[in-house]
């Protein structure tokens, strides 16, 4: 398993919940005994595979948003590539998965986690992706980025149904799983649905499906999860059932 990962990342750049400080510190405390290895910005080319150009235009206008946001998605590029090696884990911010192709709110600026499978498919490593998301909101982005994309299916947990992601991928066939991995469903978080416990269960169906049906092939990227005290502790066991 390998973690991706910035001290860039650790920058605060605006005043939304995503980008507190001590958020990304919080995680980085409870992953000490990962391995953790650094990306490099995304190309222009790369976020145009999902993004119009006047919404990567719109973005680049704030410049220290564009660089973090730049950096996230080279983040969940880095992961895509290495799943083909072992699991991986984009630990990034900007989130992404609130960014549809020309537009972007709650706290997204660029889509990481379509950017990085599409990247996947034009690039013909992988022939048919999954895209689980188990944050607690819906990843409209995500859903538009791929709505014409019969290649692509994207699933949105829905309320505790853990068993949801096991009946979603025992029914497509795909070469990978990429999975928005959202952390405010706990239940000391926004959601208040979820124990941490049940992270490390989500991460061990995602392992088991990958290892039957996708030879291994999984990565994941970090989106929502604001309680400090609590979010280092759930990626943590998300990882580890991951793993």
């Amino acid at each position: 398993m390998k973690v991706i990962f910035s001290q860039r990342f650790y920058e605060v750049y605006s005043h939304e919940p995503a980008a507190e400080p001590g958020r990304m510190e919080a995680i980085v405390r409870e992953l000490k005994g990962y391995e953790f290895l650094e990306p490099e910005p995304a190309e222009e080319k790369d976020v145009l595979l999902v993004h119009t150009k006047r919404h990567f235009e719109d973005v680049r206008r704030e410049r220290r948003v564009f660089e973090l946001a730049m950096l996230a998605v080279g983040g969940a590029i880095m992961a895509s590539e290495i799943a083909f090696r072992e699991p991986a884990f984009a630990l990034i911010r900007p989130p992404g998965h609130h960014a549809s192709p020309d537009s972007a709110w709650g706290f997204c600026y660029f889509n990481n986690i379509a950017i990085a499978v599409k990247k996947l498919l034009v690039e013909g490593k992988i022939s048919r992706a999954v895209i689980v998301d188990f944050d607690l909101h819906y990843g409209d982005g995500t859903a538009n980025a791929f709505k014409d994309e019969p290649r692509v299916n994207y699933h949105h947990m829905s309320g505790r149904s853990i068993e949801g992601i096991a009946r979603f991928l025992e029914k497509h066939d795909y070469d990978i799983i990429a999975v928005s991995a959202g952390f405010d469903r706990h239940v000391d978080d926004w959601g208040g649905l979820l124990e941490t416990g049940d992270y490390r269960e989500i991460g061990r169906i995602l392992k088991e499906f990958a290892e039957e049906k996708c030879e291994r092939r999984r990565f994941a990227v970090l989106e929502g999860g604001y309680n400090h005290e609590v979010l280092g502790k759930n990626v943590k066991a998300f990882l580890e059932g991951f793993d």
